[in-house]
């Protein structure tokens, strides 16, 4: 084992390792609970017409089976320290976007995820993946990591009761007195101070504490004695072969987007942690990602098993920082990291104590963090700006990652071509453009 993952080449042990999976469970660990009620629109009173509602439990435990499979993937085959879950963003675009605004059936959405992920495979092992990551310009690929932490944001703080509908504004400020919404407020200055003082797991740890906060003031139901902490693995029988059976669903231009958002999005975000990751852990060599290749088919493989299980499309967590910054050298921590997610599955009673108000903070937090790629964008330059700033603005406002993305895609050649910068524009881009506008056009 020693051998295989390198241990002396690269100045590692087993208990460094042990410790550096388990910080990145801890880190990334509030994705079994936000997962699950983000998939169920949890707060959500309404939905449209003819849509259920999908299985809290059963998320659960395709979440944490999910995560566990592509993670010890990743560890076994690419022997990289990262760990992988059902993503942020993605989740929401196909709770909120897909489900909420488009009206399709969680069923269908499911399908769209497996269809993505087969698509991935295929990408990958061709390598045509890695060219088409290198189409996109880096611009737009900030932007919309920005774009997608803004809406996220937005949700967190509508789930809390901060921002409310208001019948002149459009939004406004809610009812600060109101004692969910101060529970909520509690959490997002609990998960700011732990993250400030750079504890491992502070999302986590906050969302633990609101949780005990609200069970104390009589606001969440606590849990009855230990079979409320420890229980049965739910079942995954409502939501388990769903994508299959509806993957006929998918041959619609609307779905053709939607697989589409969910092929972008995820293509970027495993490319930024990929590189991030292995950056900090000083992994890249030559300023490339060895294995590259097998890492990606991690990020596949889990997205199809995912879909299969009954969760949204499964990526690279940024998270591994955290426990790379804690010593992880090696796939044997992702190898710890998967065990815990198994471990998790037998606390799913505490589903019933993870309310709204517990994850809005945990999802304002997250925006924080994905919008730290602001920085990165050209904002001096006019031509780059235009789409950027679209792309972002438009992902809160319309309430959708697709729109934002297809907004700022169809503006970059446009602008890019004005300003004569006609050969920086890949034939890739072009394309897009047609596919957006098409989008616009059947959309309507």
């Amino acid at each position: 084992m020693k051998k295989y993952f390198r241990f002396n080449e690269l100045g590692t042990n087993y208990r460094q390792e042990f410790m550096a999976g388990m910080t990145t469970f801890l880190a990334m660990a509030y994705i079994l609970f936000v997962n699950p009620s983000t998939l169920a629109l949890v707060g959500v009173e309404e939905l449209p017409e003819g849509i259920t509602r999908i299985d809290q439990g059963a998320v659960f435990t395709a979440t944490a089976i999910a995560a566990a499979i592509g993670t010890l993937i990743m560890g076994v085959l690419a022997k990289y320290p990262i760990a992988l879950a059902p993503g942020m963003g993605l989740n929401a675009f196909f709770a909120y976007t897909v489900i909420l605004g488009y009206g399709i059936p969680w069923e269908t959405a499911l399908a769209g995820v497996l269809a993505s992920g087969l698509i991935f495979i295929i990408l990958t092992l061709t390598g045509i993946r890695e060219k088409v990551i290198n189409a996109i310009p880096a611009n737009l690929k900030m932007a919309v990591g920005a774009g997608i932490g803004l809406y996220i944001a937005f949700i967190g703080f509508q789930n809390a009761g901060i921002i409310v509908g208001n019948e002149d504004t459009l939004v406004g400020l809610g009812n600060l007195t109101s004692p969910t919404v101060l529970l909520a407020i509690f959490g997002v200055v609990v998960s700011v101070i732990l993250l400030s003082l750079n504890m491992k797991g502070g999302i986590f740890y906050g969302m633990i504490l609101t949780a005990i906060v609200g069970i104390l003031s009589g606001l969440i139901d606590p849990p009855s004695g230990l079979s409320g902490i420890v229980g049965e693995v739910p079942s995954v029988a409502p939501t388990f072969g769903q994508a299959f059976a509806h993957f006929g669903d998918v041959f619609t231009i609307q779905m053709l987007v939607v697989i589409l958002t969910f092929l972008f999005v995820d293509f970027f975000d495993t490319a930024g942690t990929l590189v991030a990751v292995a950056n900090q852990a000083g992994l890249m060599k030559d300023n490339k990602l060895p294995r590259a290749g097998k890492a990606l088919f991690a990020d596949s493989a889990a997205t199809v098993a995912g879909a299969v299980i009954g969760t949204s499309t499964t990526t690279s967590y940024i998270e591994s920082t955290a426990g790379v910054g804690a010593g992880a050298r090696t796939g044997f921590a992702s190898i710890v990291t998967a065990g815990f997610f198994l471990l998790a599955l037998f606390f799913s009673p505490l589903l019933s104590v993870i309310t709204a108000e517990v994850t809005a903070p945990a999802l304002i937090i997250v925006g924080v963090l994905m919008s730290a790629s602001l920085k990165d964008i050209e904002w001096d330059k006019f031509e780059i700006a235009v789409p950027s700033f679209l792309t972002i603005v438009c992902m809160p406002l319309a309430y959708s990652i697709a729109t934002g993305i297809a907004i700022g895609f169809i503006f970059y050649p446009i602008t890019m071509l004005l300003k004569g910068r006609r050969k920086e524009i890949n034939p890739v881009m072009y394309v897009l453009f047609f596919i957006f506008i098409l989008y616009f056009i059947f959309l309507s």
